[in-house]
Order: structure tokens, then C-alpha cells, then sequence
């Protein structure tokens, strides 16, 4: 995979206090094509870095305060998120797809070259005819991120995300599925994908030289190629 040369990219990252998103944050401060990360969340990281600008930003539902952060900017990495179950279902909603479409509003006037890394989930149905909430939504969040007009928008689908560092599981069905990893990994192995191997590609699609433009839908299985390459 191509990438600028080294100190050229300029990368916002949104969800960084979350798993996927901690990684992103990591790596991207550590990679020779990212001058600057710019972390948007709702609290303090407790992160300290040369080339790190924090932003706490409380209220995703409106990011007009955001305008100047996210200008200049050359890529985001949007990880924001809630787990189906965690929160009853218009707040998932409104996480999910009121969020994602406000920042985008937002970025896509301050930076609107910018390039548009998503994390959604694998069964995301754009066409909105699926009785899961969650595919719904992320499915509509695409939808809209892809009729934005970024130049590139890559649609993350992953399937289990293996977290890699021990934490405490949101529900018994992540209890049970970290328990089989092993197993999982080895029947099924593009079922699952490791949390710091979906972060890492997500960062190398965003600052990566580019001369396509338009949405890319990139699949668990995709993605495992994207890591294996």
C-alpha cells in the first residue's frame, strides 16, 4: 500500500477513548506519513504527544464548534460508536447515524477533500429492509457518508472485532465469543478480525496516496487482505 512521504498527512480522529479508535490514535502518532492528529472525543485522553491536538467536543449533535479543528484536514477516521443493547434504540440511532452525518457536515466544509475512513459493522444494510436496528443505522450512516461528496470514503465492515487487551465484555454473547477466539479464528477465520489490525488499516487507507476517488465497501474479508498485504 502506497503512503505519502513522511510528515504529510494531516488526521482527525473521532472515538479515540474507544477500542478501535485507541489504536487508531497509536498508531497514527507513530506513523511517518501523519504530521498531525487531531483527537476529537467527549472527555480528556490522558495522552500526551508532539504531534497530537486534543479536542473535547461534548455534543456530537451539533459540531459548528468544530469548523476550525477540522480545517485542513487531510483524512478522518470516524470510530464513534455504541454497542445494540447498550442504549436504548433512538439513542443508538441518534450515535450512530445523527452523529456520524453531523460531523461529516461539518468536515466536509472546513476540509472537503478530505478522505473518510468509517467504521460501521459487518450485515450493514444501506437499503434500510433489515429487522436489526444496528444494520439499519449503520446502513444509513453509509448511505449518507457515501452521497457526501468526499473525494474517498472507505466503509469499514468488520464482523468480531477480537479486542486483543483485556477489558470488560459489553454483554455475555462478547464474553463467550473472546472465550472461542482461538477457535473462531481457525473455522471462521474471515469472521473475526483483531481490533489493533482494523485500527491499523483504517489509518493506512485514510493517509495513503490516492488517485481514485468514490466509496469503498470493504468487507471482513477485505480488510484481512488489507492487513495480510
Amino acid at each position: 500500500m502506497n503512503v505519502p512521504t513522511a510528515g504529510q498527512t494531516r488526521l482527525a480522529i473521532v472515538g479515540a477513548t474507544g477500542m478501535v479508535g485507541g489504536y487508531a490514535l497509536r498508531y497514527a502518532l507513530e506513523h511517518a506519513a501523519v504530521s498531525r492528529v487531531t483527537a476529537i472525543g467527549r472527555r480528556k485522553l490522558g495522552v500526551s504527544h508532539p504531534k497530537l491536538e486534543e479536542v473535547v467536543h461534548r455534543d456530537f449533535a451539533d459540531c459548528s464548534a468544530l469548523a476550525e479543528p477540522l480545517s485542513d484536514q487531510d483524512a478522518a477516521v470516524y470510530c464513534l460508536g455504541a454497542y445494540t443493547g447498550a442504549v436504548p434504540e433512538a439513542v443508538l440511532r441518534k450515535i450512530t447515524v445523527d452523529y456520524t452525518v453531523e460531523f461529516a457536515r461539518v468536515l466536509g466544509r472546513s476540509s472537503p477533500e478530505a478522505a473518510f475512513s468509517f467504521l460501521s459493522g459487518s450485515g450493514a444494510d444501506p437499503t434500510g429492509r433489515s429487522r436489526m436496528a444496528f444494520a439499519r443505522y449503520k446502513g444509513e450512516a453509509e448511505k449518507a457518508l457515501l452521497a457526501a461528496g468526499f473525494p474517498c470514503v472507505y466503509i469499514f465492515r468488520p464482523a468480531y472485532i477480537y479486542p486483543v487487551e483485556p477489558r470488560k465484555e459489553p454483554n455475555f454473547s462478547y464474553r463467550l465469543l473472546r472465550g472461542i477466539y482461538p477457535v473462531f479464528r481457525m473455522l471462521l477465520p474471515n469472521q473475526v478480525i483483531r481490533a489493533d489490525d482494523l485500527a491499523h488499516a483504517m489509518v493506512n487507507v485514510a493517509v495513503r496516496e490516492r488517485g481514485e476517488r468514490g466509496g469503498v465497501v470493504l468487507e471482513n474479508r477485505d480488510i484481512r487482505a488489507l492487513v495480510d498485504a
